[in-house]
This record gives structure tokens, sequence and C-alpha cells, in this order.
């Protein structure tokens, strides 16, 4: 008796491990694909002149500690990268809510669509989920930024930039 559930644990065990493997992305992978056309409801900064540039496109909410956790970082992409690279913050919640966020400060580009009309075309299912598409509208890189082993890196926004293949 004692063996069979030891198997049966063990069982369980390899397949969690399997699963947690595939769990890479909470969205439908687009790598390689064209994506789909940013649409917002309202720019809450200027809207930003996107033509020739690689754009990632964060999807975030106030309530969410790694969106938040991940500002700094995307702040500083913004900062060394914004001559090649757009950043834009979109949120699926109310304007109201989202100016009401002051820390940490959002020094990129922020628009708000209530209907998550791209992120539903993109199908996430947790936040943050961050795409780089490159000039002709293919992404490049997605993901969630903070994952082990697949953390969107000043390293990994160069090698995109730099056209090098992203680690799957």
């Amino acid at each position: 008796m004692k063996t069979k559930i030891l198997l049966a644990v063990c069982c369980l065990a390899l397949a969690v491990a399997a699963l947690a493997e595939q769990k890479k992305i909470w969205a439908k992978s687009l790598l390689g694909q064209p994506a789909p056309k940013l649409v917002v409801e309202k720019w809450l900064t200027a809207e930003p002149d996107t033509k020739g540039k690689f754009v990632l496109i964060d999807f975030w909410a106030t309530w969410c500690g790694p969106c938040r956790k991940a500002i700094p970082e995307l702040n500083a992409f913004h900062k060394k990268f914004g001559d090649k690279l757009v950043v834009i913050g979109v949120s699926d919640q109310t304007e109201e809510a989202v100016k009401k966020m002051t820390e940490p400060k959002m020094d990129y580009f922020v628009a708000i669509d209530p209907q998550a009309r791209m992120k539903k075309a993109v199908e996430v299912t947790g936040i943050p989920h961050v795409m780089i598409i490159d000039p002709q509208g293919i992404v490049r890189w997605e993901g969630f930024p903070l994952l082990d082993g697949y953390e969107l890196t000043e390293q990994v926004v160069q090698d995109v930039l730099d056209g090098k293949p992203a680690k799957k």
C-alpha cells in the first residue's frame, strides 16, 4: 500500500513539474508572428510615435504587485533605449484607478483600455505580460518579465533590438 501511495505521489510531482515547465507565459504565444493591433480607449500620456521603432507593450494593473515591481525596470528601458524602443503600459482599469497610483512613477507612455481589446486578442490570463514588437509588427519577445530564467533584462532588450533570436 505504501509503495502505491509513494508511486502516486511521485507521478503527481512529475506531472506538476511538467506543467510548470510548460507554463512560461500566461497568454497565447505570438513569438515570430504578427502582433494584434494596439487599440486603446485613452492615452493618459501623449500618444507615442511608434513608426520605425520597436514597441514594448506591458499589460499591467495598479493592484498587481509584480506589475508594480517591473515599473522601475521599464522606466530604465524607456530611458536607455528610447531612440529605438517605445515603452507602453496598457491597463484595463479606469482612468481614475490608474491616475490614483502615484508610486512607482511611470516615466513611459501609459494608456487605458477598459474593454481590454488587445489583451483579449493576446489571450492574456496573467499579468504583467510583456510583448516586444519589431518595426514590422512581429512579436520578438513575450512573457512574464520576472519569470526565473526568462527575465526581461537590459541585455534581453538589447538582443531583441539587435535582431538576435529571443530565448524560448
